[in-house]
């Protein structure tokens, strides 16, 4: 794994490195392998989603890239360039959920020389239209605030919470309601006390931001796209694959 202090040393400034569990099977998605694998618009869904990231690694707005795969994972390398697997690290140390992966993979980190005031930001490897631009949004709104945050978009349409019988119980009122996306970036420390002593007390843990709420920190809410959403069932991956193929035609035109 990289030289982290060396780098802290020379950045003098706390780090940023991108850590992106993808050690899901995808079950929803169908298909023969995890849905991180399949496909689409001429590369696989974790090839488009780690594109961005390594970008901004380019240009030194990040300064490292970890991937959480499952134990006996043998899809990843085939999966991206061979030229990115100098610079995006794989920790085969995926857990039972998302949660677990994450931690995981920030308890790898720390073992590595990562600071407990470093950055972390955490991003779905199924959210493969993830643009750089959004990604340094989300640090420059970010990097001097005392808890981290996240992307996400306020909820446009009229929310339905329906009973048991997937019948309409009540509707909820959309003021002030967002669609959590990711990344999600908070400090190293501070994220994964959090996320241990909620899976410690079975706090039930679906994204970072989550975990810091339970702890009683208020993430900041940084507005993100609608085109940035998890492909999941099918029709996720036409989708995506229209959307790509069109921002290939477009950063052609423009070249």
């Amino acid at each position: 794994m990289n030289d982290w202090r060396r780098a802290r040393a020379t950045l003098h400034r706390p780090l940023r490195v991108a850590l992106v569990p993808c050690a899901g099977r995808g079950e929803r998605a169908g298909g023969d392998r995890p849905k991180q694998y399949v496909p689409v618009a001429g590369k696989t869904v974790v090839h488009w989603t780690l594109e961005a990231f390594k970008s901004l690694l380019d240009e030194g707005s990040l300064d490292g890239i970890v991937v959480v795969l499952s134990p006996g994972d043998d899809g990843f390398e085939q999966a991206i360039p061979a030229e990115w697997r100098a610079s995006v690290v794989p920790v085969f140390e995926g857990g039972a959920t998302r949660a677990h992966s994450v931690l995981s993979g920030l308890q790898a980190l720390a073992r590595a020389g990562l600071q407990e005031d470093d950055w972390v930001l955490v991003h779905d490897a199924a959210r493969c239209l993830i643009e750089p631009h959004a990604i340094d949004r989300l640090i420059q709104a970010c990097e001097s605030d005392p808890i981290g945050g996240l992307l996400a978009q306020p909820v446009p349409d009229t929310m339905k919470k329906s009973d048991a019988s997937g019948r309409v119980q009540t509707t909820v009122q959309r003021d002030h309601l967002w669609a959590a996306q990711t990344p999600q970036m908070f400090r190293l420390g501070l994220l994964a006390r959090r996320l241990g002593d909620a899976l410690a007390a079975g706090i039930p843990i679906t994204d970072e931001a989550s975990a810091i709420e339970w702890g009683g920190g208020a993430p900041r809410l940084v507005t993100g796209s609608a085109d940035n959403f998890k492909v999941t069932y099918e029709e996720d991956f036409v989708r995506a694959a229209r959307l790509l193929a069109a921002r290939c035609i477009n950063q052609d035109q423009t070249r």
